[in-house]
């Protein structure tokens, strides 16, 4: 059993707030209408018809000839301003996609238990390649502010979620992953992919992943693997506390705890 995507066709992914490589041409329609949806990231939620030709890089006539047909299908929409805006249609069909969806159903009750007993932050992420993806966060009153959103992606490397996930990904994904640049967010950041490679190895040993102000110097993450019946890590539920507020130590316990009963709940079959 195996969540990786077959992508035979598919254009190389592109990291959150990274511009978009110039199109070689404007392609098939399908095509034109994925580069003009992939414009928008966190960072560009609301973009003008100009911003949206050049972050797909179309000609802006092409931008508007497509523009009324998926504003009549609902996946984008237009504000006040006449800034276009991911529709509401488009979050409907997104989150059918059974990787986010399964899985987040059977661990919500367990995620909100973890947040209970910790009074913190609470995240459950998938992997995507070389990336990672979350896809539920529950934060607690008074818990450290964290960059974690429904939907984002973070560092692979540079996350406790993501190095739980990469420490049981294919030696295939762990090799793409070093390959690429990593960047440094904090003086803490792990950089160095002899290192990075020791700590992966650590996490299979030990079960649970600790990413200590890699992201930001006041975040420290704990993260375990939750696993299908054949033993593949299908996501990782993890914590994010205020760093130097708690022992690794008893958090581990309480996050492994956690993986365990997704797995469970993951394992069961549905009547």
């Amino acid at each position: 059993m195996t969540y990786d995507r077959l992508r035979t066709a598919a254009p190389p992914s592109r990291r959150p707030g990274q511009e978009p490589a110039p199109a070689a041409g404007t392609g098939p329609v399908i095509g034109r209408a994925l580069q003009i949806l992939g414009a928008f990231t966190a960072e560009h939620p609301y973009l003008s018809l100009s911003d949206l030709a050049r972050r797909a890089s179309l000609p802006v006539s092409t931008v508007h000839r497509m523009l009324g047909e998926l504003l009549a299908w609902g996946a984008l929409e237009r504000d006040p301003q006449g800034r276009y805006r991911v529709g509401l249609r488009l979050w409907e069909v997104g989150s059918l996609a059974p990787r986010s969806q399964g899985i987040r159903e059977l661990a919500l009750p367990h995620l909100h238990d973890l947040c209970a007993l910790t009074r913190e932050n609470v995240q459950l992420a998938v992997r995507d390649e070389s990336e990672v993806v979350f896809v539920e966060r529950i934060g607690a009153d008074g818990a450290v502010p964290t960059l974690t959103r429904v939907g984002g992606r973070l560092a692979i490397t540079a996350t406790g979620a993501g190095l739980v996930l990469l420490a049981h990904a294919p030696a295939r994904v762990q090799d793409e992953a070093m390959a690429r640049p990593i960047q440094r967010h904090t003086p803490y950041t792990l950089t160095d992919q002899v290192h990075l490679r020791r700590v992966l190895a650590q996490i299979r040993v030990c079960g649970y992943a600790v990413s200590d102000r890699q992201l930001s110097t006041d975040t420290l993450s704990v993260a375990a693997p939750v696993t299908t019946a054949d033993g593949e890590v299908a996501a990782a539920v993890s914590v994010v506390v205020r760093h130097g507020s708690t022992r690794v130590g008893p958090l581990a316990d309480l996050v492994r705890s956690a993986g365990r009963a997704v797995s469970r709940a993951l394992r069961t079959p549905v009547p």
